[in-house]
């Protein structure tokens, strides 16, 4: 096994979101990779192997697996294009979202993925507005995601969720976001998943497949850029396509290779 740390979406050390990537000669069982992630105590850790000439691909976060993650599928990919120094044009993970693709796009990375699809529910959530302190202008859900805009970009900033109150909401995964004050940008956002042992992301990746169709709509463009807001921060390029997917582009730092001595 070898065992890689890698800051996705942004070109500077120590910044975007790090993932820790697991390259696996063989799949091992789901206890050892929970043991695994909560060694690592990341957002979340990537697996990944071959099998029958297939790269098969999961990702953990401390607590649980997810279904779709998109930075730690960037850092895998970053890692086998630079590291393993595979050839093939476009990389194709077999994961519990279906198959995913990665291929290189210029000096970045390009993910393909499902595109987020909402559903308008107005702006009205009680639990919400107390665990945000802020009132949204609309929201929308899909299963247990929820999207709530902001008045301002100022405020998505200032925001001090209270985390416990989130835990009490029937929904598991929040994304709060808002027009962008910076040119550079269509949108800004933050993600929280307490439910998942995550406050807050550095930045998202799966978000970013509701946000890049949330924002395409509303501004009437296929290309849009998002800003996450969070401490470390990050950038996430979107463009909507045919057949109901998102491509999703982003640059990556790789940050350590460890010498994994426990391997057995």
């Amino acid at each position: 096994m070898r065992l890689f740390t890698v800051d996705s979406f942004t070109d500077m050390p120590f910044k975007g979101n790090p993932a820790a990537v697991c390259v696996l000669e063989k799949p091992l069982t789901d206890e050892q990779y929970i043991d695994i992630a909560q060694e690592m105590n990341l957002s979340e850790t990537a697996f990944v192997y071959l099998e029958d000439g297939v790269y098969q691909l999961r990702w953990f976060t401390p607590e649980v697996e997810i279904e779709l993650c998109g930075h730690a599928t960037l850092a895998t990919a970053k890692v086998l294009f630079d590291k393993y120094n595979v050839e093939t044009e476009v990389l194709e993970f077999n994961t519990l979202s279906g198959i995913l693709t990665v291929k290189r796009s210029g000096t970045l990375l390009e993910m393909n993925f499902p595109i987020g699809k909402l559903t308008d529910i107005g702006q009205s959530d009680a639990l919400l507005e107390s665990a945000l302190n802020e009132k949204p202008v609309a929201i929308s859900e899909d299963g247990k995601w929820y999207l709530a805009e902001l008045e301002s970009d100022s405020v998505l900033r200032a925001l001090q969720p209270n985390f416990n109150t989130l835990l009490e909401h029937p929904k598991s995964k929040f994304i709060v976001t808002a027009k962008s004050d910076d040119s550079a940008f269509d949108f800004v956002s933050r993600f929280f998943a307490p439910d998942y042992g995550i406050n807050e992301d550095p930045v998202t990746g799966s978000a970013h497949c509701y946000l890049a169709n949330y924002w395409s709509q509303k501004l009437a463009k296929k290309t849009v850029v998002g800003y996450q807001a969070s401490k470390r921060g990050g950038v996430v390029a979107c463009e909507v396509i045919e057949n109901d997917r998102v491509l999703l582009r982003g640059d990556c730092v790789i940050m350590s290779e460890l010498l994994v001595e426990w391997d057995k």
